[in-house]
């Protein structure tokens, strides 16, 4: 009876996808439009409460109320014989007033937080867009011969793309934070990562490009009347990366070895003493003045195109500092530094479990692997919400999608001729098909370089081999995902490693079927919409939104339905995909997906990773409601809230 009443709960729990739409769940497309936000409700409440208030009191004064003067400096006052003056109309403005700044000051704090968590988040995905598309052109340019002296292979030696994206984001004013600042910056969490330490310096995180000790200067800050009194230089954030050998990391107490007098470009050891200057001097003086520095720990990692991840751990005060004999027999400076307290707890101390003998490893582990052996690797589910814990049921897992009787998929197209991997875009038929260049680049398994209306893929009449990049999404999943049991909103997705950003994660797969097939509509809540079609046109309400010149073969001449003829129903079949919630903030975006054919209507529907993901990290994706856009049975308008708890969450799924 117990498991009875449990599974009536995941019934009512799992409502976070009723008919899901791809439209504008692809990446760059505007998220529905609402008339007015919650935060600006409650502002306008409370500014017509203050009016109120602030009139009262002028009126009791005998002073001329005008409209819209609430944020008046200098009132315009009517002097009266009788006009009252009392110590309680006093208490009340003072009372007022209080009220008035407490409201702006708290206010403003959480728009400022919110204006830079948007600002950061475009930045980071702006810098990894023109990584890979930099990385892109500069791999076609070295695989062309050239005739250069010293070069055996005759071909151009690879450049940085890192460093080219960087200068082209600071040369076009798109950074954030490029004054320095002390403490935490606005947008930027306790947990966040970045692949690189040009990705630091573009949102203003980490300013060196090689140093450990960003440092603010005398020459550059001391002028300014936010930092009078201060002794410069002063430190404004540390790297942890492994290179110094004299380091000791206990987590919440680290032991710090200072800069200089090391071989940064051979083999890493100090060979002479360090001095008491710059970055060294800089810590000395934030003990003094009690000044804390932010800290970043670098880890090795091969999901990465940098070989390493750079994780952002939060607020330490420098407490105290020594002189001791390094390793090497050279004195150095050992910097004490302590976590502040009251911060969220550290990431970088999650410990990634061996994929195999899971229950050994889990607790709260309810099914080993729920995709039954036929994933790459084991997807096991976790509950600790339930008692007794239960794991996800009424459902078979199915890998790939599987098509309903009656309906026939269209022939498989040419393909290319390509022999081992597509390698050059000129002479790949499926690379034209993609305005002519491949859409992604060969780093890791395949990276998505940027969104596309349609990504044209290699298929099963192609030449090149499974192992060719522009075969990404069939490869199957790369990284090892969970699901796991929430309170508020069912089954989830979580990763146990980094998914970097334009890395395939999974795709959507459950019954292909006509939409008009459909038995009951509203009691589903796992379709899916493939309305790619539909949202390149503009049609049925959709915004168009179609990027760069798209090869539509015969559907150009075709008359296109305005709702999509096609769905994928996950509700009794579907793989780990059906598990992934809604969020208003989303790490991951919707790519519609041609391979082994090319009609639209009937695209495979694939998540990428739109940031950096960390391990352990819910995965989400924007479902697309439109707000009123959902009906129920008797056609009145239903109204579900939304529990993302993202920072600007609409508060309503549709």
């Amino acid at each position: 009876m117990a498991k009875t009443i449990s599974d009536k709960k995941c019934e009512l729990k799992e409502t976070e996808s009723v008919r899901r739409r791809s439209s504008s769940r692809l990446v760059g497309m505007k998220r529905p439009c609402y008339d007015i936000s919650l935060l600006s409700r409650k502002k306008v409440r409370c500014e017509i409460i203050a009016q109120n208030v602030e009139r009262r009191v002028k009126r009791s004064k005998g002073e001329v109320v005008r409209v819209n003067d609430i944020g008046s400096m200098e009132p315009r006052v009517k002097r009266s014989i009788n006009s009252p003056s009392t110590d309680q109309n006093e208490e009340e403005t003072v009372v007022w007033e209080g009220m008035r700044k407490k409201y702006k000051g708290s206010n403003a704090a959480k728009l400022q937080a919110k204006s830079g968590y948007r600002k950061v988040k475009q930045m980071t995905r702006l810098f990894n867009k023109l990584y890979f598309k930099y990385l892109y052109e500069e791999r076609k340019r070295c695989n062309k011969p050239v005739a250069r002296k010293g070069n055996k292979n005759g071909k151009r030696q690879s450049k940085r793309p890192d460093l080219k994206v960087l200068h082209k984001m600071i040369k076009t004013n798109k950074c954030v934070y490029r004054t320095k600042r002390f403490g935490n910056l606005p947008g930027i969490e306790v947990g966040d990562r970045f692949c690189s330490r040009a990705e630091m310096l573009v949102v203003g995180l980490h300013s060196q490009s090689v140093g450990g000790i960003d440092t603010m200067i005398k020459k550059h800050y001391g002028k300014l009347e936010e930092y009078k009194g201060y002794q410069f230089p002063l430190a404004v954030s540390v790297v942890l990366s492994g290179i110094y050998e004299d380091d000791k990391d206990d987590l919440d107490t680290i032991w710090y070895t200072g800069e200089g007098g090391i071989h940064l470009l051979g083999n890493k050891r100090q060979f002479k003493d360090q001095v008491m200057a710059k970055g060294n001097l800089a810590l000395k003086n934030n003990i003094k003045q009690k000044v804390p520095v932010r800290v970043i720990r670098g880890h090795n990692t091969a999901s990465s195109y940098t070989g390493r991840v750079y994780t952002y751990d939060g607020l330490y005060r420098v407490a105290s500092y020594r002189t001791v004999k390094g390793k090497t027999g050279f004195n150095v400076f050992q910097y004490q530094l302590k976590r502040i307290e009251g911060q969220p707890a550290l990431v970088t101390n999650q410990v990634c479990y061996n994929p195999t003998h899971l229950s050994k490893k889990l607790r709260g582990i309810v099914c080993n692997d729920i995709s039954g052996g036929q994933e790459n690797m084991p997807i096991p589910a976790i509950n600790f919400v339930d008692d007794p814990p239960v794991e996800p049921v009424g459902y078979t897992y199915c890998k790939s999608v599987n098509v309903a009787e009656g309906l026939t998929l269209p022939t498989a197209d040419v393909g290319c001729k390509c022999k081992g991997a597509c390698t050059d875009p000129n002479i790949c038929a499926c690379a034209r098909l993609n305005d002519g260049d491949f859409p992604y680049v060969g780093i890791d398994g395949g990276r998505l370089i940027e969104p596309k209306d349609v990504v044209f893929e290699c298929g099963p009449n192609c030449k090149c081999g499974p192992a060719c990049v522009n075969r990404t999404s069939q490869k199957g999943l790369k990284y090892r995902l969970e699901v796991f049991r929430t309170p508020d909103k069912g089954w989830a997705v979580r990763s146990w490693d980094f998914i970097p950003s334009g890395a395939f994660v999974c795709e959507y797969t459950g019954k292909l079927m006509r939409t008009k097939d459909l038995d009951n509509v509203s009691g589903n809540d796992f379709l899916f919409e493939i309305d790619c079609l539909q949202t390149m046109r503009g049609l049925g309400g959709r915004e168009s939104r179609q990027r760069g010149r798209i090869h539509l073969d015969k559907t150009d001449n075709k008359k296109i339905p305005t709702e999509p003829e096609f769905c994928i129903d996950a509700g009794t079949s579907g793989g780990v995909a059906r598990f992934i919630n809604h969020s208003c903030e989303p790490n991951l975006f919707i790519q519609c997906v041609l391979s082994s054919h090319r009609d639209m209507s009937l695209a495979r529907v694939v998540l990428f990773a739109w940031d950096n993901i960390p391990p352990l990290q819910e995965l989400t994706y924007d479902y697309g409601y439109g707000l009123d856009s959902v009906k129920g049975p008797d056609g009145k308008i239903k109204v579900m809230p939304c529990y993302c708890g993202a920072k600007e969450c609409r508060k309503r799924l549709y």
